[in-house]
């Protein structure tokens, strides 16, 4: 098969079209015939030598596929999805390839109507953004929610299923047009951070009073502008930390106002907890996708062979919604 292959940590360069074998499918996996990938932060961090496969994982980058089920392996027989049906998969590692074998708990069936190249770059991002703003921040209906980098792959998930569940969505970016492109999509007040400041924003936008829930990948400096920025009760949510991981912060402002400060990673968790969250979403979020309340947000596609342009184009930072890589019909 052909498969994108890191020759050595540094920039988009040094990915490149290898002939690998086709993977077979172990006890409790899928083989699936990728038809498209996702692209994530996460591969570029990989790709730069800052971010390896957790053990056992396959070292091409790829977080997530579409494409059909190819062949089961044993212990699978009774699998809600099987050969033959079209699908889109949450992986460990892999995804640049025609073929990648996965466990069944990571593989969900296409949401009815969904386009098949689109939904490659839909389970990264509505994972992570299910399992941190709805179990750990508990956003609900009638709460109030912030998100930053909202023209990014998360950022556009986060606001359309936070509007959709009812929430009031505020969301930063960094240009006027991904601010326009983040109302399209849902957001009640889209602040652009290059000329305004987002606590200030909020604190007038809302009283005085904050935001229930902020999901932040910035850190750094960040951090104290959201603890200002939440409500009593608060939940700030992190993912990343672009801009820092080591901050100090005002312990006498998150005890006065009762805040919960916690954050996760999905890439390292188990088979059993990624196959928990895929029953999750595909309850909680598919009939969502099959009603067009909310939709995959890509920005560009681009061929297997050109991945280091795709990477270029995430670096760039002009994009709103996924980058993806075609990879075969």
């Amino acid at each position: 098969m052909r498969a994108i292959e890191i020759t050595r940590p540094g920039g988009p360069e040094v990915l490149q079209l290898v002939e690998r074998p086709t993977p077979k499918p172990g006890p409790g996996e899928l083989l699936i015939r990728v038809r498209a990938a996702g692209v994530n932060r996460p591969d570029l961090l990989q790709r730069m030598g800052k971010y390896p496969p957790p053990a056992g994982a396959s070292d091409l980058p790829g977080l997530e596929v579409s494409g059909v089920v190819e062949a089961a392996g044993p212990g699978v027989e009774h699998a809600a999805v099987r050969p033959g049906d079209a699908v889109c998969a949450l992986l460990a590692g892999g995804g640049y390839a025609e073929y990648v074998a996965v466990p069944v708990e990571q593989v969900l069936p296409l949401p009815a109507g969904m386009d098949p190249v689109a939904a490659a770059g839909v389970p990264e991002t509505v994972f992570t953004v299910w399992t941190n703003v709805f179990e750990r921040g508990r956003l609900a209906a009638g709460e109030r929610f912030l998100v930053h980098g909202g023209a990014s792959g998360i950022g556009t998930t986060a606001i359309q299923l936070a509007h959709a569940r009812g929430a009031t969505v505020f969301a930063t970016a960094g240009s006027g047009e991904k601010c326009a492109a983040c109302l399209r999509l849902g957001a009640d007040r889209a602040i652009n951070y290059r000329e305004e400041d987002f606590a200030e924003v909020i604190r007038a936008a809302t009283g005085g009073r904050g935001v229930d829930v902020i999901l932040d990948m910035v850190g750094g400096p960040y951090v104290a502008k959201n603890i200002e920025s939440l409500a009593p009760d608060g939940r700030l949510v992190y993912i990343a930390f672009l801009q820092g991981a080591r901050v100090e912060v005002n312990l006498a402002t998150i005890m006065m106002k009762r805040l919960t400060l916690t954050g996760s990673t999905l890439r390292a968790r188990s088979v059993a907890e990624k196959g928990r969250l895929a029953r999750e979403v595909e309850r909680e979020v598919w009939p969502l996708f099959v009603s067009g309340a909310i939709k995959p947000c890509v920005h560009a596609t681009f061929p297997l062979e050109q991945a280091a342009d795709a990477h270029r184009a995430l670096e760039a930072g002009d994009h709103v919604g996924k980058v993806i890589l075609s990879v075969g019909s």
